[in-house]
This record gives structure tokens, sequence and C-alpha cells, in this order.
């Protein structure tokens, strides 16, 4: 995957119809998503519990764009090497997983994927500022972590800022996951941030049946967070 800056819509498949995953990819891909998230979750550092590493692989030959796989998981160590195995090009772990992100990040580049660090809303900026040689990505999340539709934390983009300031030239993406859709978008674009995870934003209204209401979700995000970047 080349660096760009370029606005980048990641559906969360947490949204998606349960029973028919491989099609439902295949729709949000055909009807725009640039990449596709997986919410990892273990009902314990989150009050939910979604997929493990085999759901992963399974998931993973349907995915022809970017798979994007973000652990909420605690301890998040022992897990990177599996879900790198069942195909993740990037893992994204919390800061507030374990004592030793460094050292988390360390162990997701040595499996060759993409490496990201996720903050929680009541995590400050400053901590990641001595993670950033590490990462190809900084995940700012914009509700608490667990569920979807909830409604966005507006201080969220004041982080955002906050991370573009710390990022500099650097090659490094800015996610901002929760609450996000055509209302909330511009902002953080405005203040930095490049690729969306949206679930419900996306999903709403759609299905394997009507893909172009996924289209129109995605457009609709997409025209909003073009128009802020000017």
């Amino acid at each position: 995957m080349s660096f760009d800056r370029s606005i980048k819509i990641a559906p969360s498949i947490l949204s998606a119809d349960f029973a028919n995953f491989g099609q439902e990819i295949q729709a949000i891909e055909a009807q725009g998503a640039d990449w596709v998230h997986v919410d990892v979750m273990d009902g314990h550092f989150v009050p939910n519990l979604t997929f493990g590493p085999p759901a992963v692989k399974a998931f993973r030959p349907h995915v022809k764009t970017f798979m994007d796989v973000h652990l909420m998981i605690a301890p998040v160590d022992p897990y990177i090497e599996a879900y790198a195995e069942a195909g993740a090009d990037m893992i994204v772990a919390h800061y507030e997983a374990g004592p030793h992100p460094h050292r988390t990040l360390q162990a997701i580049k040595a499996t060759g994927a993409k490496a990201g660090i996720s903050l929680n809303p009541g995590t400050p900026a400053s901590v990641i500022e001595h993670l950033l040689p590490l990462c190809d990505m900084v995940l700012v999340m914009s509700v608490n972590p667990g569920f979807g539709g909830q409604k966005f934390i507006p201080s969220s983009v004041d982080k955002v800022r906050q991370v573009r300031e710390m990022i500099g030239d650097r090659q490094i993406h800015i996610q901002v996951d929760g609450g996000v859709d055509p209302s909330t978008v511009g902002p953080l674009v405005a203040a930095g941030a490049d690729c969306f995870v949206a679930g419900s934003a996306v999903f709403k209204g759609g299905s394997v049946d009507k893909p172009e209401i996924y289209g129109d979700n995605i457009r609709a995000i997409r025209a909003a967070a073009e128009a802020a970047q000017g």
C-alpha cells in the first residue's frame, strides 16, 4: 500500500449482516469502500465479543482492497501473530491494552503487517509521541469502544489536531472511529484525519440485495470529507 492522504472510507463489518459476510464485503468494495475495517472485541477490554482469528481468516479471501483489523483486546500481544496469519494488512492495538505499547508495535511490525496505535477518548494524544516512529497509523476513538451506533464525542476533533501536529511530515495515517457520518466528518478532515471508519452510517438501509444504498452512504461521507479538504 503506497502512502497518500486522500480520503479513505473504511466500513466496519460489525454493522454488516452476520449471515452474509462474504457478500457484504464484496458489496461495500464494489460500492466504493477503500478499506474493510474489522472490529475485534474480547468481552474484557470492551463489553462486547466479536471475531477470532478463524473468522478473520474466513473474511480474507473476500477482501480485495485492504483489511484493517482493530484489536480491542487485552492482553493483546499473545494474539498479534494469529491475526497477522489470518491475513490482516494493518493491525491496530490500543495504547491502553497493556503496559508496553512500544513492544506491542514492534511485535506487529515483526509479522510484516502495518502497525497502528489506538487511543480511547479519555487518553491524551501526548502519550503516543515516542511511539510514532513505529506507527503506520494512529486511530482516534471518537466514542468509547465496544458498541456501534454511539454518539460522536466532539473533543475528538481537538485530539486529531494534536496528533496531526505531532506527526509532522511522517507518513502516518490518522483514522477516526465512532459516530462518523456526513455531519461529523468535515471538522475531522480539517483537523488532519484522512481515514474514516463508519458502521451504521454505511450499512443503514442497505443489504446485499440493495447494495446501491451502501454506495450512496459511502459517497455522502466522502463528499462531505472532500468538501472539507478543499
